[in-house]
């Protein structure tokens, strides 16, 4: 299914250290679940990993107990229901929700989780949105060939763009409001692609809150990785050959503006974004634009064949080392077709535009 836009997450699951413990260094959660129909679990997850669960018992009651010495940002889930909680280490935590009305529980024991309720409505509300959008996108797209895909996406991400700014803005004023994991909490909610600088900035002010909370430098960790290809950034060097098997750099083409395209023949999506290109490049090419493609192929003739069948006539190289390519690190490389547009000093300005939206950020930025 296609998507237009991704919230993907950036924080890893981290584990939870097993001490001895007495009442002080360990949390505990529990609560009831009411009109729980055939729900039988409640699940605690920390970020993606899931860390345990507990059947709801007699009385459509429920107990989750842990060793932990400090606090624990953790999701607790209810059949698709998902709410943030803080556990502290010393305090019982009460959750009681009915699951007739889910978006409507009950938090006692935590000023923290207390918190994370209150910011709760304005992340229900973006979901909402994003959720709406995408049922949009995914009905259309069953109805069009890939270049209107491409097109629709971009006018799906314009549409949420506003929303997501001004959830952008609210979640940053909660964390700034908040310096505590409840704060933390709605950063992490932030998509790193379109909140890239306020997640950099949030990451400088925290620098030496949480220190011994791993959660938090995992997200420390993974924020630093943005910061060394975030907007304004000089781009990594790459170094490949040409099918001709000629040495070519990226610092070859200071003085022009470039799209570094990283794609392969594989990719369907990517070569299904190539007539874009071919046209982009026809059209801005004597604007002192090029285009760089760096393939992720492992097969020269592969890679060679989509070269002359969509006819790229930029320069493209490759090490031929796919996905263990040194280049997979140094650009962090999820998944592609990835690109990063760079001025003329090799600064990134803008990355993973397609499309409508990639002509026409570089028409406005070259004229």
């Amino acid at each position: 299914m296609n998507k237009f836009v991704k919230h993907v997450g950036i924080f890893s699951s981290l584990l939870l250290g097993l001490s001895a413990c007495s009442n002080k260094d360990t949390i505990l959660v529990t609560g009831e679940i009411n009109n729980p129909g055939n729900v039988k679990v409640v699940n605690f997850f920390e970020g993606d990993r899931k860390l345990d669960s507990t059947f709801i018992a007699d009385g459509n009651r429920f107990k989750f107990e842990r060793p932990a010495t400090q606090e624990r940002l953790l999701t607790l889930q209810v059949g698709n229901n998902r709410y943030p909680i803080i556990l502290e280490p010393g305090k019982e935590l009460k959750f009681v929700v009915d699951l007739q009305q889910p978006e409507t529980y009950d938090v006692q024991g935590s000023d923290l989780t207390q918190k994370l309720k209150e910011f709760a409505p304005l992340k229900s509300r973006i979901d909402f949105v994003r959720d709406s959008l995408q049922q949009v996108f995914t009905k259309a797209t069953a109805e069009i060939g890939s270049n209107e895909v491409q097109n629709l996406r971009a006018e799906m991400l314009m549409k949420f763009e506003p929303y997501f700014k001004d959830y952008t803005a609210k979640a940053v004023d909660f964390a700034d409001k908040n310096k505590d994991l409840a704060g933390f909490y709605a950063m992490t909610t932030l998509d790193p692609e379109m909140s890239e600088s306020e997640l950099i900035t949030y990451t400088d002010q925290i620098k030496d809150l949480f220190v011994e909370n791993r959660y938090v430098n995992e997200f420390r960790a993974e924020v630093d990785k943005l910061r060394k290809l975030a907007v304004g950034q000089k781009a990594p060097e790459i170094t490949g050959y040409t099918p001709d098997n000629k040495t070519v750099k990226l610092s070859d083409y200071k003085g022009k503006v470039v799209l570094v395209d990283f794609w392969a023949s594989w990719c369907m999506p990517c070569r299904e974004e190539n007539p874009n290109l071919v046209n982009l490049y026809a059209k801005l090419k004597d604007k002192n634009f090029t285009i760089l493609g760096v393939s992720l192929d492992d097969n020269p003739g592969s890679w060679m064949r989509a070269i002359s069948d969509d006819q790229l006539t930029w320069t493209n190289i490759s090490d031929l080392k796919a996905w263990s390519s040194p280049l997979i690190i140094d650009y962090s490389i999820k998944g592609i077709p990835a690109s990063y547009i760079l001025d003329t000093e090799g600064k990134i300005i803008a990355k993973n535009l397609r499309g409508k939206s990639l002509e026409d950020f570089l028409t406005k930025y070259l004229n």
